[in-house]
C-alpha cells in the first residue's frame, strides 16, 4: 500500500492512497461472505455459493462497489494510525481509480489538529484579586439565614412588595379561558417578578378578595408569544417577620452562642470561599495569557459543527417548551437578537477549541500521561456535579462511547493543573497566593454549620480543584483517530 500527504492548510490534508489488490482478499472475503448468505442459487446451499457464481448473479460492479465500502475505513484508519495523524472529525473520499484485479485508488481530505509552538513556560505569573471581606457581605449572609426562620403573619391590608400571597389566576384568550389556564391557591412573593410579566403592578394595592385583570404575553404552549387576559384573585396576604438578630437568633440558627461568633464564623468561611475563587481566577487568567500568548489556527468544519449541535439542541429545548428563539433570547436578556447571541457562542467555541489545543501540545511536549488514579479522581468529581453514582456515570461514558474523548479532558486538566502549580500567583496588593490554602476541606456555604474536622488527605491537590472543567467546558476538538471513513464516493 502507498499513501501520501498533502497539506492543504494548516487544519487540512489531504492523504491520495493507493492499495494493491492483493490487500483487498479480506475486503473480498467479508463481501463474498455477506452475498452468499443472501444469494439463493439452485444447487448450492446458502453460504456455499462460489465465488465466481456470486459475480455473475449479482454483477461484478456490485461485489466491487461493496469492496469498495469494507475497504476504504480500513484502509484510512491504517494510514491514520501509522502516519500518527491526529484527525477531526470524518473525511471527504473519492475513489480516483478503481482497476478490477490490480488497483484501487482513493483520496481522503480530513481536517486534523494543528501544529502548535509551545512557547517557554518557565515564568508563568498572573495576579488576581485581593480576599477581603466587607460586613456588607457578612450582613447579606446572615440575613440569608434569618430568612430561614422568618415566620409568615396574615395581614389585613392592601399588598406590598415583600408580602406573600395566596392567589387566583384565570388566563383568557379572545375572550376564551385557556386550556391548563387556571390555578388556585398559588403562593407568590410580590415583586420577586419571577412568574409572569404585569402580576405585581397588577397584585400591589390589592386586597383579600379583590381582583384586578392585566395584559400580559405567554411565554409556552401552543399560543407562545400571543397577548392574554390574566385576572388575579388574592385570596389572602401575609408578612414575613424576620427574627431577632441577638444572641438568641444565633444559637437558634447555628452552633454558637453570640451573633459575634456567629458573625466571625460567616466572615471565616466568606474569607475561605474568596480563597478558593482567587485559584479559579488564576485559571481563568492563565488560561488567557496561554490564548495570547499561543498563536492557534482553528479547523473551521470544527467550529460550524458543534455550532450546528449546539443549535439543534437548544432548538429541540426550545420546542419542548413551547417556545421560540425570540422569546428565549428576550427572556435572557440578550442584546442583539439571535445574530449577537450566535456571534458570542461562535467566540466561546473557538475559544474554547484553541485552549484545549495548547493543553494538548503542552501535554504533548511534557509528557503528560493519564492513569486510573486520574481518571477515578476525575470520575468522581463529574458524578457528583451531575448528581449520580460514579459507578452510573462510567457506565454512561462507556455506553456513549465517550470513554477516549474523557481521557482526553482528564489529560487537559491535569496539564493545566501543573502549569498552574509552577505559576506564581500575586494579589492585587502584592501578596503571593499559596495554592494549598484552596484545598477545598472546609468549604461550606456560610450560612450552613459544619465541622471542620471532616478534612481528608485524599481532597483533590489545590490546582486540579481550580482547573478541573476548563477542559471539557464546551467542545471535544479531537475524535478517534480510527473513525470510519462513511460512504465512499466514486
Amino acid at each position: 500500500m502507498k499513501s501520501t500527504i498533502e497539506e492543504l492548510g494548516p487544519t487540512r490534508v489531504r492523504m491520495a492512497i493507493e492499495v494493491p489488490w492483493g490487500d483487498l482478499d479480506h475486503a473480498f472475503g467479508e463481501v463474498y461472505k455477506e452475498l452468499g448468505k443472501q444469494v439463493r442459487v439452485p444447487g448450492f446451499r446458502p453460504g456455499k455459493v462460489p465465488n465466481r457464481v456470486i459475480d455473475t448473479r449479482v454483477g461484478r460492479p456490485v461485489v466491487l462497489e461493496q469492496v469498495i465500502q469494507h475497504a476504504i475505513p480500513e484502509v484510512y484508519s491504517e494510514v491514520v494510525r501509522e502516519n500518527q495523524v491526529r484527525v477531526l472529525g470524518q473525511p471527504d473520499i473519492e475513489v480516483t481509480r478503481l482497476e478490477d484485479n490490480d488497483t484501487l485508488a482513493f483520496t481522503a481530505e480530513v481536517d486534523v489538529a494543528p501544529k502548535v509552538e509551545v512557547p517557554s513556560l518557565d515564568e508563568l505569573a498572573v495576579t488576581v484579586d485581593d480576599v477581603e471581606v466587607t460586613d456588607e457581605e457578612i450582613d447579606q449572609q446572615v440575613t440569608v439565614m434569618r430568612e430561614r426562620f422568618a415566620m409568615l403573619t396574615a395581614v389585613e391590608r392592601a399588598v406590598e412588595d415583600g408580602d406573600f400571597v395566596s392567589i387566583d389566576l384565570e388566563a383568557k384568550l379572545d375572550g376564551e379561558v385557556l386550556e391548563d389556564g387556571t390555578t388556585s391557591g398559588m403562593s407568590y412573593e410580590v415583586g420577586s417578578g419571577n412568574l409572569m410579566e404585569g402580576l405585581d403592578d397588577a397584585l400591589r394595592g390589592l386586597s383579600a378578595d379583590e381582583s384586578a385583570t392585566f395584559e400580559t404575553a405567554l411565554l409556552q404552549g401552543p399560543n407562545a408569544g400571543e397577548t392574554a387576559q390574566v385576572t388575579v384573585t388574592v385570596r389572602s396576604v401575609k408578612t414575613k417577620e424576620l427574627p431577632e438578630l441577638d444572641d438568641d437568633f444565633a444559637s437558634t440558627a447555628s452552633e454558637f452562642d453570640t451573633l459575634e461568633e456567629l458573625r466571625e464564623d460567616v466572615r471565616t468561611r466568606l474569607a475561605r470561599t474568596k480563597v478558593l475563587q482567587q485559584g479559579a481566577q488564576a485559571r481563568d487568567k492563565l488560561v488567557e495569557h496561554l490564548l495570547e500568548s499561543v498563536e492557534v489556527p482553528i479547523p473551521e468544519n470544527l467550529v460550524e459543527r458543534e455550532i450546528e449541535w449546539r443549535n439543534n439542541a437548544m432548538q429541540n429545548e426550545l420546542q419542548q417548551a413551547g417556545m421560540d428563539w425570540d422569546t428565549f433570547l428576550s427572556m435572557s436578556g440578550v442584546e442583539g437578537g439571535r445574530e449577537a447571541y450566535e456571534a458570542d457562542q461562535r467566540k466561546s467555541i473557538e475559544e474554547a477549541v484553541r485552549t484545549q489545543f495548547i493543553l494538548d501540545a503542552i501535554a504533548d511536549s511534557r509528557e503528560v500521561t493519564v492513569d486510573n488514579d486520574d481518571l477515578s479522581a476525575q470520575i468522581m468529581a463529574q458524578a457528583q456535579r451531575n448528581r449520580m453514582a460514579p459507578e452510573q456515570y462510567a457506565q454512561q461514558l462507556q455506553q456513549g462511547g465517550n470513554i477516549a474523548e474523557f481521557v482526553a479532558d482528564v489529560r487537559r486538566t491535569k496539564t493545566l493543573a501543573q502549569l498552574l502549580e509552577q505559576t506564581t500567583i500575586t494579589d492585587a496588593s502584592g501578596n503571593v497566593v499559596d495554592l494549598e490554602a484552596m484545598r477545598p476541606r472546609t468549604v461550606q456555604a456560610p450560612a450552613e454549620s459544619a465541622d471542620d474536622d471532616d478534612a481528608t488527605d485524599e481532597a483533590p491537590t489545590p490546582a486540579e480543584d481550580a482547573t478541573d472543567e476548563v477542559a471539557a467546558d464546551d467542545v471535544a476538538a479531537e475524535e478517534p483517530a480510527a473513525a470510519e471513513a462513511g460512504d465512499a464516493k466514486s
